[in-house]
C-alpha cells in the first residue's frame, strides 16, 4: 500500500522518536526511588496539566469552523497524541517499576544496582560512572543503565577487582578502585 494513504494512527502507538530501549527477555524494570518520583510526576503533569489545557484548545479550534486549515485544532490534535502515547509508555513502564533503594547498601563495597563506581582502565584513566535503571540513565550526567556491558561487568565486584570489558576495541582491563552509595535518608517522624 502506498505511504501516501496510510493513516498515522496505522503505526504502532507506543513506537516514539528516542524511544527507550525494550527491555532484554527475563529482566526487570529497577529504577532508584529518585528516578520512580520523577517519572510519576511527569506522568501526573502530562495528565492533570497539560492534556486538559490541550483538550480545551482543540475544543474551541473546532468550533471555529474548517478544520483543515485550522492550525489550533491540526496542532492540537497532534499534541494530544504524543500525550497520549507518552502516558502509555509511561503507565506501562510505572507498573513494572521496582523501586531498588541503593541507600541500603552504604558502606559496602560490592558493586550493587545504585553504585557509583570509579574504575581505571590499563592506561590509568579514570572513569565514575552510577549504576541506574533503564529509564533513568543519562550518560551525560555519568549514569549508564544497569543492563549497559559495563554495568554488567562491574555488578557484584568489589574494590580492587580487576574485570575484563569486552570493547569495540578488543578487550580491555579495568580495575574497581571506589564503590559509594548515597547515604540512607533519616525517617520521617
Amino acid at each position: 500500500m502506498n505511504k501516501a494513504f496510510t493513516k498515522e494512527s496505522d503505526r504502532d502507538d507506543d513506537e516514539e522518536e528516542g524511544a527507550l530501549p525494550a527491555f532484554p527477555p527475563g529482566t526487570r524494570n529497577y529504577m532508584t526511588p529518585e528516578g520512580y518520583t520523577r517519572m510519576r510526576a511527569e506522568f501526573m503533569t502530562l495528565l492533570d496539566e497539560e492534556r486538559p489545557k490541550i483538550v480545551e484548545i482543540v475544543s474551541w479550534a473546532a468550533k471555529n469552523g474548517d478544520r483543515s486549515e485550522n492550525g489550533d485544532y491540526l496542532y492540537g490534535k497532534k499534541r494530544l497524541r504524543e500525550i497520549d502515547r507518552r502516558l502509555r509508555f509511561l503507565t506501562k513502564r510505572l507498573d513494572i517499576a521496582e523501586v531498588a533503594d541503593p541507600s541500603i547498601h552504604f558502606g559496602k563495597d560490592q558493586v550493587f544496582f545504585g553504585a557509583t563506581v570509579t574504575y581505571s582502565n590499563a592506561k590509568g584513566a579514570e572513569r565514575t560512572i552510577t549504576i541506574k535503571g533503564i529509564d533513568e540513565a543519562n550518560s551525560l550526567a555519568g549514569e549508564v543503565s544497569w543492563i549497559a556491558p559495563i554495568a554488567r561487568v562491574l555488578l557484584k565486584s568489589r574494590e580492587g577487582d580487576e574485570l575484563q570489558l569486552m570493547t569495540p576495541g578488543g578487550l580491555e582491563q579495568i580495575e574497581v578502585l571506589e564503590v559509594r552509595y548515597p547515604a540512607p535518608k533519616p525517617p520521617v517522624p
